[in-house]
Parts: C-alpha cells; sequence; structure tokens
C-alpha cells in the first residue's frame, strides 16, 4: 500500500472488547499494549489480519482507543491513536513524524539520530533511525511490516531523505510472528558503509547488512561522558561493536583504545572508523569471545585506566532475568581488576528486564567479587532522541554506571 492509498476509517473496522477483569484503566490512561489474555478472542478476532486495525472496546462495549492487532502475538493489541474516532491516513503518519522529527532537529545540529522509538514517538513497534540522507526502518510490528511502503515514503517526505532501508530482522520480530526480509522501498542501497560524525569522531554503519540499523545512538550521552574520563588514559572497550566508547575516548585524548568484540566485520568498521578520523595508530582491535579475553587479560595483568563493558541485552525477558544477571556480575568480575588504581570502570545494560537496582546490585557484586572497590560517578540512560513512554518500562531500557575503582 502506497502513502495516497493509505487509509483506515473506524466506521470500517472490526470492534475488539476486553474482557471484565481487563484493566482498561491503565490504556486510558495512555499504556499503550493490549495482551491476548485481556481480550475477548472469539471466532471473528482470532481470524483477524495481522497488522490490520480494530476499534477497542472495554468490557461495556466503549470505544476506547484505534488499535493495530495481531492474533499470533502476546502483544495482541498496539495503541495506534488514543481517539477511536481516528482516521488512519497519510496526514496521520506525517504528523507523527513531524513532531518526531521537530524534537531531533531541535537537540541534534546533524540529521544523525534515533527519528522514531517506537510507542514512545506514537508509531508502535517502529524504530527509525536516521543517517544524514538515509533512514533505516525496523518494523517489529506487523501493521508496520504490511504498511512498509506507505510507511517509508511518508519518512522520505517529511524528512527529504532521498533512501529509506527496510531492516526487517531482529527477536522483536519473531516474537510478532515476522519473517526476516531486509528490502529497500525508497531510493537506491547504499554501496558500503556510511560515516556518521558523532562525539568528534568517525564511526560507519553498515546499514544494510550490520547489527540492527548499522549504528547505535542510544549511548551517545555515554560516550561523551566516559571521552571526558579518557585524556591521557589507555582505554579498553569490550563488546565494543563498531568502536563504541573507544572512538569517542580517542577523540578527547586518549594515548591508547583497544577495541573487543565477537564480529571481525564490526572491528573491521571500527578499525576504518579510526583511520578516518585520524587516530588508527592510537586503535587496535582483538576479536574474540569477551568472556575469553577479559580472562586472558587477567592472566597478563594487563591494566588499562578506563574498562568499558557495553554487552548486549543479557537479559532480553524475565525469563532470562537470573541468568543475565549472573553474566553482569561476572563481566564486572573479570573486568574490575584490568582497571588501574583510581580508574574506571563502565558498565552497560541494554536489557529493560534488568531494571536499574537489579543491575546495579550485580555490578557491585561482580566488583566486590573481583577485589576491587568502588564508588558510582555516574549514572547514564539512553540520549534525548530516545523517549521514555512513562506508562512502558521497556522503552527505558538502557543503564550505564560508571564506577571509580
Amino acid at each position: 500500500m502506497t502513502l495516497s492509498s493509505f487509509s483506515v476509517s473506524p466506521d470500517d473496522l472490526p470492534r475488539v472488547r476486553l474482557l471484565p477483569k481487563a484493566e482498561a484503566r491503565a490504556i486510558r490512561h495512555g499504556f499503550p499494549w493490549v495482551f491476548a489474555n485481556e481480550v475477548v478472542m472469539d471466532r471473528r478476532t482470532k481470524k483477524l489480519v495481522p497488522g490490520s486495525f480494530a476499534v477497542l472496546e472495554d468490557a461495556e462495549r466503549r470505544a476506547m482507543a484505534m488499535i493495530t492487532v495481531n492474533p499470533n502475538s502476546r502483544i495482541m493489541g498496539r495503541v495506534m491513536d488514543m481517539s477511536p474516532e481516528t482516521v488512519l491516513n497519510a496526514g496521520w503518519l506525517e504528523t507523527r513524524l513531524s513532531r518526531a522529527l521537530a524534537h531531533r532537529a531541535r537537540v541534534y545540529d546533524a540529521p544523525f539520530y534515533r527519528l522514531v522509538h517506537a510507542e514512545a514517538d506514537g508509531l508502535p513497534g517502529v524504530i527509525i533511525d536516521r543517517f544524514g540522507d538515509v533512514a533505516v526502518i525496523q518494523p517489529n510490528a506487523a501493521w508496520a511490516d504490511v504498511n512498509i511502503v506507505a510507511l517509508s515514503q511518508a519518512v522520505a517526505k517529511v524528512t527529504g531523505v532521498t533512501t529509506v532501508v527496510s531492516n526487517g530482522t531482529g527477536r522483536a520480530r519473531s516474537l510478532e510472528g515476522l519473517e526476516e526480509v531486509t528490502s529497500v522501498p525508497v531510493g537506491v542501497a547504499p554501496v558500503g558503509p556510511l560515516a556518521v560524525p558523532m562525539n568528534g569522531a568517525t564511526y560507519l554503519a553498515d546499514v544494510m547488512g550490520g547489527q540492527k540499523t548499522g549504528l547505535f545512538y542510544d549511548q551517545r550521552p555515554n560516550h561523551a561522558f566516559v571521552a571526558g574520563l579518557s585524556k591521557d588514559a589507555r582505554v579498553l572497550d569490550v563488546f565494543s561493536h563498531v568502536g563504541g566508547f573507544g572512538l569517542a575516548a580517542l577523540a578527547n585524548g586518549a594515548v591508547s583504545a583497544l577495541a573487543v568484540d565477537g564480529s571481525a566485520p564490526a572491528l573491521a568498521l571500527a578499525t576504518e572508523g579510526a583511520k578516518k578520523s585520524g587516530f588508527e595508530d592510537k586503535f587496535s582491535t582483538r576479536k574474540g569471545d569477551a568472556f575469553d579475553v577479559l580472562t586472558q587479560l587477567g592472566q597478563d595483568e594487563a591494566q588499562f585506566d578506563v574498562v568499558v563493558c557495553d554487552p548486549p541485552a543479557f537479559a532480553p525477558s524475565k525469563p532470562s532475568l537470573e541468568a543475565g544477571l549472573r553474566a553482569y556480575e561476572r563481566v564486572a568480575r573479570l573486568a574490575a581488576p584490568l582497571v588501574a588504581e583510581g580508574g574506571y570502570l563502565v558498565l552497560c545494560s541494554c536489557s529493560h528486564a534488568a531494571e536499574m537496582t537489579k543491575f546495579r546490585n550485580s555490578c557491585a557484586r561482580g566488583i566486590g567479587r573481583g577485589g576491587r572497590r568502588g564508588q558510582i560517578i555516574y549514572t547514564g540512560q539512553a540520549g534525548p532522541d530516545h523517549p521514555v513512554l512513562p506508562h512502558l518500562a521497556e522503552s527505558g531500557y538502557l543503564k550505564s554506571l560508571v564506577f571509580r575503582l
């Protein structure tokens, strides 16, 4: 469906009704999800097409909101608009995108940022990162997958980008029952990685074959803070992806940075970023399992002034929480002995299931088990291009702790 033909009127839509036990008040107050066990799953509801739309009603059949539905997902409904009379069309899409763009344009002086952060920006299940004239969409909800052409055309119209990539990969899509597919709905696929200026360094984003959208903007303010601690410092950046903390530290005067990651392509991009930034001679890489590398560095009695560990989500859901917390503790235990006296240990988590108190406690236990003691000097989260919806804890997933040991 193209942007011009995208139009959904509530008069033409089926109704989805909440069970009497469902918490209708939470949805009226802004909670954006409707779980499958909260609705009347009659034959008609079960037959709804994933990605289609419906009007949500409470148990007394009073219209509450316009939703998109996916009977194949635990999140059966996602609120598109709190007004059940809303017509979803090109104007509606463009308004949501324009609001998101206005905020980013006020915060950033260059067009490199997260443009849309899913529910927090009123576009449920949709992630959009911008890289200058290229935007990358992650359509992690069925409605965005079905309407990817219309959504891409709206992004191009509102922002002026010439290319829109749809990166349909990742765990979130599998939870929605969606297949993995990457396409270019608008423009031409970029040839090679894109250069991204950030915190004084140049990063390279592989938007066609890299992880998620190709680059993580969420750590930008934490990169900047740690870079401020890194002048004349020896820096170890573990789980570095395409250079993350290490390149920002070198841009702020670090004497060296060692990047550790399990992905050879990511480390190659990090090395190229260091070269483009002008400090290739101070940058080195080490490919391998992070736990193995940390263990070996410890046996070698290596020392660094700043050690950063920014792993992938060890606890992506509640069932994996305890194992994830043990993994964070292990990272801290192995990393702490590598920090020189008076140096800094940076520990991060992108697991929304591991809330701050539990994550902090795991880090503290690990540092203690590593034979060190420390004070927390900084607590960070994602940047302002990753707004948090207060009703949805999952939108505030990132945590960054800086310890002085």
